[in-house]
């Protein structure tokens, strides 16, 4: 059995004499620490340095003992590099000893990029436990549906008893109500001993409304001039900068070295302005990458709404991407306006040709690559991409903006026609890019995926009002009465109804869909992937199109081609007037395959593998 630990220039870390506790409070006129352990509590003033740290030795200090620090001698404070939370995010900190989980799979490395195949789960609602412990007990179910990755959604200590996760605002703290630091850790040794990789969502462009005591006594955390949906920006480049550049590089660090996390994925940095060079998010990368060595495969993917390629691009000098791949928005949109017809908010993009934007996503990466979009009110959009290869895309129909940020959490099962997913959905799972899927999509749940938080008495109004406000503009939501009926984020019923029912995947039809994703997963680990390694850009191409319909072929990495022939529309289209070569690998009822000639009938898809290039 092994120990990991990060170790960290601030926090509460222990070692040989004791506990060292720094915190940086540039801006407060003293801090003091109060310590409480067995029940005694006493404070001792910390040094500080003319740079703002302040610290202190405690020789009596070690693993359990609680902590806050005092600032100007009125309010007391969490430590914002605490490893637990116990009482959530106002009370004290505890002083955990990482030295002290001994990890079992021991020989873990990781797996290459190109094995990835990403199941997206939120640890409060994916079992009926809501646990890092109700996780590991469904890991074999993922084992056998194929599933090469788990992603969490953020776990990092948030306000209440339930949230997205995204307004966290203690990022080294796993959220006491899925557990302790050690509970996290044991779930990852068990998907590490199953083969599995752990993919963490972190949020480094906000911290959340309630909980985030940095502006009391660390102003310089954050830049007045720059504002984000959620708040102050992070100041990244101004004054002082970098303190809070090292805060979140070892927030990075600290899951992949101290948790061995397989990978991260930075949430929203379209939100994160730094005019630095290089900035945070190549500095981020760079430092993980020089950190982590060759040892170990450890992952990078971004949700970058600006469809920058430049951060997908390989670092100078050397192969390796500043950052493996890229949520690929622009491809679910796609998908949504095909598969359901909805043409208001952001799909308006995308509803004039969504088969000739989701061809586009899959030969090329994204579909906007420089055109205006409508919805930003003729702002041009993204950059080109046909240069990277198809794996620098993170595909999906479903995640969990897509699902929650709908008034009602109506997952595509609930809004499309059965048919229609499962063309989308073979699309999906054996084009190259590697595929996402949201927990419980594999057999077609449909419980909704709803916004929920547990925000105090004096935020909880105002996220209730302001969520409602968000669909105003909707026409269905113009009406007060309509908008009154969204379901209130804070009501523990909305984050029950959002809770997996496992009981459906084995029954009709949900089984049924189950096995349809495991036979086309099955199918993509014997087929594509061992075709991935060595894929460069400029791979794909669009070889035939009659909207909605199309083909697309790639040339993968062992020099073979990959043809897809598809009609994601409910009405026929005709035969494709070039017709694929190779053996037939998968195919819909109604495709191409049985007869070449034939129109294509409504939600088919067909694909097709030529070896006669390949080595």
């Amino acid at each position: 059995m092994s120990r990991h630990i990060h170790r960290m220039p601030f926090g509460a870390e222990p070692g040989p004499n004791g506990v060292r506790f720094r915190l940086w409070a540039p801006d407060a006129r003293s801090v003091s620490l109060e310590v409480e352990r067995s029940g005694a509590r006493r404070e001792i003033p910390l040094q500080r340095d003319r740079d703002g740290w302040c610290e202190a030795l405690v020789a009596d200090a070690g693993p359990g003992t609680r902590y806050r620090y005092r600032i100007d001698g009125d309010l007391r404070v969490p430590d914002p590099a605490s490893r637990y939370q116990p009482d959530d995010v106002h009370g004290a900190s505890e002083v955990v000893d990482p030295a002290e989980y001994r990890w079992k799979s021991t020989n873990w490395r990781g797996r290459p990029w190109e094995e990835v195949v990403l199941y997206e789960l939120h640890v409060g609602t994916f079992s009926p436990a809501g646990t890092f412990d109700g996780v590991a007990e469904r890991l074999d179910h993922l084992v056998e549906l194929g599933i090469t990755a788990i992603e969490l959604m953020p776990v990092a200590d948030f306000p209440g008893r339930r949230n997205w996760g995204y307004d966290g605002v203690d990022l080294f703290a796993p959220d006491a109500s899925y557990g302790r630091p050690e509970d996290l850790k044991a779930l990852i040794d068990a998907a590490h001993g199953r083969g599995l990789m752990v993919f963490l969502d972190v949020v480094y462009n906000h911290f959340g409304p309630e909980g985030n005591y940095l502006h009391a006594y660390a102003k310089r955390f954050f830049n007045p001039d720059r504002h984000t949906p959620w708040g102050a920006a992070i100041n990244f480049d101004g004054p002082d900068s970098s303190a809070v550049r090292e805060f979140f590089i070892h927030n990075a660090l600290f899951w992949i070295e101290e948790y061995r996390i397989d990978g991260l994925r930075l949430d929203a940095v379209h939100a994160i302005e730094d005019d630095s060079d290089p900035d945070i998010l190549v500095e981020l990368a760079e430092r993980v990458r020089l950190q982590v060595g060759a040892d170990r495969h450890v992952h990078l993917v971004l949700e970058n709404d600006s469809n920058q390629a430049k951060y997908l691009g390989p670092v100078e000098d050397t192969s390796r991407h500043v950052y493996d791949a890229q949520w690929n928005d622009d491809i679910h949109h796609a998908y949504h306006v095909l598969l359901t017809g909805e043409r208001h908010g952001y799909y308006l993009d995308y509803a004039d040709e969504p088969g000739r934007l989701l061809a586009r996503c899959l030969a090329e990466g994204f579909a906007y690559q420089g055109e205006p979009s409508q919805f930003h009110d003729g702002e041009t959009r993204g950059g080109p991409s046909a240069h990277l290869p198809a794996t620098a895309f993170v595909d999906f129909i479903q995640n969990h903006d897509q699902i929650g940020n709908r008034a009602f959490g109506e997952r595509i099962s609930a809004i499309a026609p059965p048919e229609a997913v499962s063309a989308a959905t073979a699309v999906l799972l054996l084009a190259p890019s590697p595929p996402l899927l949201f927990m419980g999509e594999e057999w077609g749940a449909s419980q909704p995926f709803l916004f929920f938080c547990d925000f105090g008495a004096e935020l909880s109004d105002a996220v209730r009002e302001g969520r409602r406000r968000e669909f105003a503009a909707f026409p269905e939501f113009r009406d007060p009465a309509a908008r009154s009926r969204i379901p209130d984020p804070n009501a523990e019923d909305t984050f029950a109804r959002s809770k997996l029912d496992w009981t459906l995947a084995e029954t009709a039809p949900h089984r049924d869909f189950l096995a349809y994703h495991r036979e086309l997963l099955a199918l993509r680990r014997l087929e594509i992937v061992p075709r991935l390694s060595g894929m460069e850009g400029n791979a794909g191409s669009v070889i035939w199109r009659t909207e909605p319909a199309f083909a697309v072929e790639w040339r993968m990495g062992d020099g073979s081609t990959l043809c897809l022939v598809a009609n994601l529309a409910s009405t026929p289209a005709p035969a494709p007037s070039k017709r694929p070569g190779g053996r037939l690998i998968h195919a819909t009822r109604g495709s191409c395959a049985s007869d070449p000639a034939a129109p294509l009938a409504p939600w088919t898809a067909a694909w097709f593998l030529d070896e006669t290039g390949g080595g």
